[in-house]
């Protein structure tokens, strides 16, 4: 047996058996063409009266998409004109000479084919269905590899996987816990862990000095992008080390993931911000730093322009920043710099000086400064 999308040319002239279901079904003209699919992919298979015994070509006759086959066959590359290079099986097809029905299919409420068209609520109910898309199947098996190497690199860097109870006595942590009532213990709770913090620190203390878990963590919180009620996270301890080996060692399984699974090479060492350095420069302390428009400080440049409005800050030990808004002069109108004061107002701001560079360079204090200072703030910036 074999699956399905795995065959290559190395398998022409062996007879073997493949399984999988019916994603799709042409008939030419008296030959059935199947493309059979399992987890790893597509494969053509052939039902010709030449080859194929009566009995199975009846079946692929009835065959209903999404039912489960079994095909017995010999391997045979396909005519130029028919490859597909768009599938790893792409030149091959299998020429069936006998066939099992092992599960028939039912109506379905959707072609999983077609379920980018299908309402949402639809597919998770039928999840199952919803699983046999490519781009699904895809996701599972992308994560399944990520962890699969990050699991390797620690188990090389002598870490012991260690599985920590689920249940367990609520902890002070960042959210609330989910809790779960005890039937022996009357009026009494678990509580999920929000993270194993306990377990992985009586693992230090009792001397296993690399710990690791891919560990499952609860958190009864508000939804964000980057977090569920439930999530997964690489959950590592280590005794007798300093910054730089966790630093290290997380840049180590970084480089060892994209290779192994996307083939990309990612050179160490990463670069590396300061907390102090990522709030100066992006405001935050996770930046997406392919984002640009870095805050810059003007401090220096403005600490004796006469203008209240930035020298104040900046004598009461602040300071003055701003960010270039690269084609933000054809973007942003009169109107919608308005707005973004009240923006600004909003959140805590008295208001929102502006430069403008078009044709001319104009701005929202020009009235209070020096020509010369607006071009240094306009050169700072590197505003064009």
């Amino acid at each position: 047996t074999n699956y399905c999308g795995l065959f290559s040319e190395q398998d022409i002239g062996e007879e073997t058996i493949a399984e999988g279901w019916v994603e799709t079904k042409r008939d030419m003209g008296g030959v059935i063409f199947i493309d059979l699919v399992d987890r790893e992919g597509p494969l053509q298979v052939v039902f010709n009266p030449e080859y194929t015994n009566i009995e199975a070509f009846r079946l692929a006759e009835r065959a209903r998409n999404q039912s489960v086959l079994r095909v017995k066959g010999v391997t045979h590359r396909r005519d130029d004109e028919t490859v597909n290079p768009k599938i790893k099986t792409g030149t091959v097809e299998l020429r069936v000479t006998d066939a099992e029905l092992l599960s028939d299919c039912a109506a379905l409420p959707f072609d999983p084919s077609m379920a980018d068209n299908v309402r949402e609520d639809l597919r998770l109910q039928y999840r199952f269905l919803d699983l046999r898309r490519p781009r699904l199947r895809d996701n599972l098996r992308f994560r399944h590899e990520v962890t699969r190497a990050i699991r390797h690199f620690l188990d090389e860097a002598d870490f012991v996987d260690v599985e920590t109870p689920i249940l367990t006595k609520s902890t002070p942590e960042g959210a609330r816990d989910f809790l779960v009532p005890s039937r022996l213990h009357n009026g009494e709770f678990y509580a999920l862990p929000q993270s194993p913090q306990l377990y992985k620190q009586l693992s230090m203390v009792a001397g296993f000095d690399r710990y690791m878990q891919i560990a499952r963590c609860f958190r009864d919180e508000d939804l964000r992008a980057d977090r569920q009620p439930e999530f997964t996270q690489v959950d590592l301890e280590m005794s007798f080390v300093e910054m730089e080996d966790v630093l290290s060692l997380i840049e180590g399984y970084m480089q060892r993931a994209f290779k192994e699974v996307l083939d990309v090479d990612i050179q160490l060492p990463l670069p590396r911000l300061t907390y102090k350095d990522a709030m100066e420069r992006y405001g935050s302390d996770k930046p997406d730093t392919r984002y640009g428009m870095e805050i810059y400080d003007i401090s220096d440049l403005v600490k004796d322009s006469g203008f209240g409005v930035f020298e104040g800050p900046v004598q009461g030990g602040g300071s003055v920043r701003a960010i270039t808004a690269k084609g933000g002069s054809a973007a942003v109108s009169k109107k919608g710099i308005k707005k973004l004061t009240e923006e600004a107002k909003g959140i805590g701001a008295r208001g929102l000086a502006w430069v403008r560079v078009d044709e001319e360079v104009t701005s929202s204090f020009d009235k209070f400064v020096t020509k010369e200072l607006i071009d240094s703030v306009v050169e700072r910036g590197g505003a064009e």
